[in-house]
């Protein structure tokens, strides 16, 4: 089993582990701060070493119980410690971009009872699919104005858990699907502290101050009721 660092901590960059299981050119770690990838947020890039060696990381993978890295070059034996060490840079950029998303949810959802049919994450930009007919010029402007307002008031970004009684009771899927596996007991959920919270299994900013200012640069009709928005950071 992977413990999973970045679920309590999105800010651990460095970190130390030990190989548990390996293949032709991937290991599984016994801890990790590198996110796997789900949920439109990419999984993340960096370095592990060891004593005598080093490789880096170019993607993850989930399965099962393990995360799974993915590597190019050396490949560290099963029981060796290791020492991770994010590509921090661009992992911050995802983190400010997904968190941004999350506004962006919550605006959209409060202003237009519009929910989430897909979305994705690059370091650069983002993008959302939202339940939309109406996407006017006006209806624009007030999407962009509301999540800015909310992202400039410096509102706490939390990380909570809650059971699935809870969640079920609170109402926190904004998504057109219900996506959630069936078999979780407990549920992680990110809050926007005082304006929305939704499940979300990623890494965030701790405050909405971090993420900028949003504006939307792009808009496409992806169906009758299915409209996409674009974004950048500035």
């Amino acid at each position: 089993m992977t413990e999973l660092l970045y679920l309590e901590d999105g800010y651990l960059r460095e970190f130390d582990a030990s190989v548990v299981a390996g293949g032709a050119q991937a290991i599984a770690l016994d801890r990790t701060a590198f996110f796997p990838g789900g949920g439109g947020q990419p999984p993340d890039a960096g370095q592990l070493r060891w004593p005598g060696g080093e490789t880096r990381v170019v993607g993850l993978k989930k399965d099962g119980d393990l995360a799974w890295h993915i590597l190019e070059g050396p490949v560290p034996r099963v029981g060796q410690e290791v020492r991770g060490a994010l590509d921090w840079e661009r992992r911050y950029a995802i983190m400010r971009y997904h968190s941004a998303l999350h506004v962006l949810v919550g605006a959209v959802y409060h202003l237009y009872d519009a929910r989430v049919t897909g979305g994705a994450i690059y370091p650069d930009r983002a993008r959302m699919d939202f339940t939309l007919e109406d996407l006017s010029r006006e209806r624009l402007a007030a999407i962009e104005a509301e999540t800015n307002r909310v992202m400039q008031e410096g509102r706490r970004v939390l990380v909570r858990w809650m059971s699935r009684e809870e969640f079920e009771r609170a109402d926190l899927v904004r998504l057109a699907r219900n996506l959630v596996p069936a078999e979780l007991a407990r549920i992680r959920v990110i809050e926007i502290e005082g304006f929305d919270a939704q499940a979300d299994g990623g890494t965030h900013v701790a405050n909405t101050r971090e993420i900028g200012r949003l504006v939307i640069t792009k808009t496409e009709n992806k169906g009758k009721i299915n409209r996409r928005l674009e974004i950048a950071l500035v």
